[in-house]
């Protein structure tokens, strides 16, 4: 069945008329003719059978369709031009889609990566967000980082590391204390992270102690989003010191407690079995694994 679509080149006409509001300037911007210009735009609006300009004396305007099909096409042709652009500028390199955990990809992965862009200039890895699992045969990702069990459908996992998150609040919480007992913590505001409901449960609980409001308190989804309450003295926040090394570091956040919470659940790469043969998913996976084992036994968070 024949596709429902405009000419590329009445569309690309049509998106730069919009833009600029005249016929003229589109013609000096795509270097053609005014005639050439109001030909296609003329044309696309007989094959829409819909008016997308109101022509005057003064120019022209576009209609209310004009606007709203200017708005779509502008946006399909800034990602036909994304796409041509990364196909061009491939030429023998490869490109990992990675999908990871927000706070996890810009404090633990991200100051590494340079060194897997030294040993592998061929192979460009791409980050985006994702905080929970989903289906890859939906998506163009290659693999991805998250925070679980590694029971994920249809994937090969790798091992990470675990998290062993620690309480950490500002230092003016401590009122001058060098560290806070588990009864003092319970009576401060607990901030929640939404991803991992009962982690205040099961700290307390492995501390001997059952406290009421262990899952009340406001919700982050983000750690770096509980690491910023907690600085701004909102509470007392449970954080994997790995993902806030830096706050500590320059004193900005501090250690409520010495004893950290061991999770069952740990930090995967998971990639889908039908791209576990790949030479650049092979090369990331052999690289981050061996990176993380390294920092996990240096650490504690096997």
């Amino acid at each position: 069945m024949r596709r429902k679509i405009p000419s590329t080149g009445a569309l690309v006409a049509f998106e730069t008329a919009a833009r600029h509001q005249s016929f003229t300037k589109a013609a000096d911007e795509l270097a053609l003719t005014q005639s050439a210009i109001c030909r296609q735009i003329a044309g696309l609006e007989a094959f829409l059978g819909v008016a997308l300009f109101r022509r005057s004396r003064r120019g022209v305007q576009l209609t209310e369709a004009g606007m709203a099909y200017a708005r779509r096409v502008s946006a399909q042709l800034d990602a036909v031009e994304r796409d041509t652009l990364a196909i061009m500028g491939q030429q023998g390199a490869m490109t990992i889609e990675l999908a990871v955990v927000p706070t996890f990809g810009t404090q633990w992965l991200l100051p590494r990566l340079k060194h897997f862009q030294a040993i592998h200039p061929q192979v460009t890895v791409n980050l985006t967000n994702r905080t929970r699992p989903f289906l890859f045969a939906d998506t163009a990702f290659d693999a991805a980082i998250y925070f679980g069990d590694a029971d994920w459908s249809g994937t090969v996992s790798h091992l990470l590391m675990r998290e062993n998150p620690m309480p950490v609040c500002s230092p003016a919480l401590l009122a001058g204390q060098t560290l806070l007992s588990v009864e003092q913590i319970a009576q401060l505001p607990l901030l929640q992270q939404t991803t991992r409901p009962y982690a205040w449960r099961q700290w307390f609980a492995a501390q001997g102690s059952t406290v009421a409001r262990d899952m009340s308190g406001a919700r982050y989804e983000l750690f770096s989003m509980l690491a910023q309450a907690a600085m701004h003295e909102m509470g007392v926040a449970l954080i994997p010191p790995f993902l806030i090394e830096r706050e500590l570091a320059e004193g900005r956040l501090v250690l409520a407690h010495p004893h950290a919470y061991h999770s069952d659940r740990a930090y995967h790469l998971m990639i889908p079995e039908r791209k576990v043969e790949s030479a650049a998913l092979k090369a990331f996976a052999a690289w981050l694994t061996d990176e993380a084992e390294h920092y996990a036994e240096a650490n504690g968070l096997r």
